[in-house]
């Protein structure tokens, strides 16, 4: 197939939906397909050559974080281009209610579009707001995706339709056989855990980890939390007691292959993420390098942790429950040895291998129910595509 993927957020930075773009794009070539991808990056940034970028990106608050977006008549005009060269048989767009190339994308499109929802917002001023304006677009939607249960109560709320659910894909071997670190590595003495994200950023949960961190240090002394991720370390620090802060090392942000090295090295990943989560990444991705996972019990989260069989949870927010639960896994490292082993194995569900194969098969459902429209316009497939791909 000639396909074409719209990424709304900025290639220059990393996050999720730009790991989900770009790994869904290099497993369909390698399977044979012809992709392009268009999404936002500034002139100097390094693309894939299946990339095209749709311009410089401007910061913009939403869903409680910062995304890179662009948008305007600049954009439109080589959303369009992009879509005259580029003739697709698919048209996959990702966030298409977020104000981007996606929704420049959607309106300018005609043919065969799936569309995949990845955020988990059940009240959004944003989405209320632009939702009679893009309306008539999103009827174009053949194929609706959403990443997980979350995701689809958000297009259900505030959308409307369905969505079939299809999780995030993680190439699972990469992770498995990263090496591990010697730096990194903990002693029954000084054991090691890790926290990744974006560090100045509230909901991902590094304020509730400190603030569990003196209980943790009273029954581990020798305890090496290691922050890998974006961020200023002295900001984030202002208020923390010296001896939360001597137990911290910060790593800054880390390449993919270290990002792996990281997970399979430390004796607990911890996520203490507060909300905003769809689905969470990087919990297969930690689940696929053998961590024992520690998470916040948010529902994106239980669902992928199998409701606590494949890690650990705690209670959202509440730094004495993760003190509790953290404290008790750095004691018994037969029960972390039993959720790592019950992670691997639950995280090749999650494996490109089977997730493309759902994504492809929504591609192919669209494409042959838009052909046979054509063919019965008063006929079942119209039926079919008012409500989207089931």
């Amino acid at each position: 197939m000639r396909i074409g993927i719209v990424c709304p957020y900025s290639f220059d930075v990393p996050g999720g939906v730009q790991f989900h773009v770009r790994d869904l794009a290099e497993h369909l070539i390698g399977q044979g397909h012809d992709v392009s991808v268009l999404a936002p990056a500034d002139s100097e940034t390094e693309l894939p050559d299946y990339v095209t970028s749709a311009g410089r990106a401007t910061a913009v608050r939403y869903n409680g974080s910062v995304a890179r977006l662009n948008f305007g008549p600049v954009t439109a005009s080589k959303v369009g281009k992009w879509l005259d060269a580029g003739q697709f048989d698919v048209l996959h767009l990702h966030e298409p209610v977020t104000p981007s190339v996606s929704v420049l994308a959607l309106m300018a499109a005609e043919g065969p579009i799936v569309a995949t929802f990845h955020t988990s917002m059940l009240r959004s001023r944003t989405m209320q707001t632009a939702y009679p304006i893009i309306r008539p677009s999103l009827e174009k939607i053949a194929g609706r995706i959403a990443v997980s249960e979350d995701a689809r109560r958000t297009v259900t709320t505030h959308v409307g339709g369905d969505a079939v659910v299809i999780p995030n894909g993680v190439y699972v071997d990469r992770f498995a056989s990263a090496q591990r670190r010697s730096a990194w590595m903990g002693t029954p003495a000084s054991p090691t855990i890790a926290f990744l994200g974006r560090m100045g950023e509230p909901r991902k949960g590094l304020p509730v980890l400190a603030a569990a961190l003196p209980e943790i240090l009273r029954s581990v002394p020798g305890l090496r939390v290691l922050v890998a991720g974006p961020g200023d370390p002295d900001e984030v620090t202002q208020g923390w007691s010296p001896e939360v802060v001597a137990a911290c090392e910060f790593l800054g942000s880390v390449s993919d292959d270290d990002k792996a090295s990281l997970l399979a090295s430390v004796d607990v990943y911890v996520a203490p993420n507060t909300g905003g989560e769809s689905f969470g990444i990087i919990l297969i991705e930690a689940m696929s390098a053998g961590a024992c996972v520690l998470a916040s019990d948010l529902s994106a989260f239980s669902r992928v942790l199998d409701g606590g069989t494949a890690g650990a949870m705690f209670a959202n927010e509440q730094p004495d429950a993760l003190a509790r639960t953290l404290v008790d896994l750095l004691r018994r490292p037969e029960r972390r040895a039993e959720l790592a082993a019950a992670g691997q194995h639950r995280a090749r569900l999650f494996d490109w291998s089977v997730v493309a194969d759902e994504i492809l098969a929504v591609y192919e459902t669209v494409i042959e129910g838009i052909a046979a429209a054509h063919l019965e316009p008063q006929g079942r497939w119209n039926r079919f595509l008012r409500g989207g791909a089931r």
